[in-house]
């Protein structure tokens, strides 16, 4: 170590990949193993030096720790709750080198249900005192529409409550489950419930039966958009500035729309604009060639549907319409990096069968 080493302290090399931070792990694991076992300094000597590392790979990757036998410390790496970094999870728990002592795991395990016991801001959540019972809408059919019913519900800890309730079902589900099978819910005391309740533990039943019946329903659906139609939607919003949208018509009015029930919507900021407010010459076809890069990476024989965009408020949001959730945001992250000296392109996606953000552009 030279002189300038010793007094500013070595230069650690970047997280840039997968094999990077299992690098770096593989020569801590020792000291790691040997604090998780004897529980002993665990954030300061753990959790402070891997937080970083992770977020170096990528932001949001949150962790839970602990023996999983006398010989053999476990890692769980989880999102908390957070669609777009489950790809990221998966993939970096499948690089992982095989390592004497640990067992590494992405998202929270499902449990038996007799070994699931929650407590969380004072209140004790199990099998006992949690039932369930399904809304069934006629006009979404395939919706998983949840009432959750404890036993010691109070209005006015109700959020408390409802993330106890999430708790218990990551332990319970599996996180996999818990956050990708139901599309609702809503957690309520068991005062004026008309409902048959269902015990908790015939819960995991039941959301395997919904996904097993609309995985055969929608099998193999697809919608080639070649031909057809798109409807332009003008506006204005409250600030009396222009909103111009580009919508295909023909997705909107499709009988299947469950079948891609992933909606992811791209916003991308711009700061040059013409009198209008709308992007310049320039920045429009930069938006445009964004939205080409976006499609060629996700096109709809593979299950991803471009819905349209929308233009106002400085900014252009482009939407999709997806068959599954890991792919996109791998899309996204990469695209990100790549124009990110242009713009602070952003993106989410969630769960809704039924295409309802969509709605204002459907017949009226």
């Amino acid at each position: 170590m030279s002189f300038f080493d010793k007094i500013l302290g070595k230069k650690q090399s970047p997280i840039d990949s997968y094999d990077d931070f299992w690098n770096w792990f593989l020569k801590n694991e020792k000291e790691f193993f040997n604090i998780v076992k004897s529980g002993q300094n665990i954030h300061a000597g753990f959790f402070d030096k891997l937080a970083p590392k992770l977020n170096e790979i990528h932001p949001g990757i949150y962790f839970l720790t602990g023996m999983f036998n006398d010989q053999t410390a476990e890692l769980i790496l989880t999102p908390d709750g957070a669609i777009k970094n489950i790809y990221v999870i998966e993939e970096l728990v499948n690089a992982a080198p095989k390592i004497e002592g640990w067992k590494f795991t992405a998202l929270k395990s499902a449990s038996d249900i007799k070994d699931v016991g929650i407590s969380y801001e004072n209140f004790d959540f199990n099998k006992d005192n949690l039932k369930f019972y399904p809304n069934i809408h006629k006009g979404y059919p395939d919706e998983i529409d949840l009432t959750i019913v404890y036993d010691h519900f109070e209005e006015s800890k109700k959020a408390a409550i409802t993330n106890g309730v999430y708790i218990f079902l990551d332990n319970y589900l599996g996180e996999l489950h818990s956050v990708t099978l139901i599309d609702k819910m809503n957690v309520t005391g068991n005062h004026e419930i008309v409902e048959e309740l269902i015990p908790v533990e015939k819960l995991k039943d039941y959301l395997i039966w919904r996904e097993k019946e609309f995985i055969e329903k929608y099998e193999g659906t697809r919608h080639d958009t070649e031909n057809d139609g798109y409807g332009s939607f003008e506006g204005k919003t409250n600030e009396g500035g222009i909103i111009l949208a580009v919508i295909n018509t023909t997705l909107i009015e499709w009988d299947k729309k469950a079948s891609h029930p992933w909606i992811l919507i791209v916003e991308i900021p711009f700061k040059k604009t013409n009198e209008s407010g709308m992007p310049d010459q320039e920045t429009y076809k930069q938006l445009d060639k964004i939205e080409e890069e976006i499609m060629l990476s996700l096109p709809d024989s593979e299950g991803y549907l471009n819905v349209g965009r929308e233009t106002a408020n400085n900014k252009r949001e482009i939407f999709f319409a997806c068959k599954d959730f890991r792919k996109p945001p791998k899309v996204l992250d990469t695209l990100i990096k790549k124009h990110s000296k242009a713009f602070e392109i952003s993106y989410e996606i969630y769960k809704d069968k039924y295409w309802k953000s969509f709605s204002h552009y459907g017949p009226r």
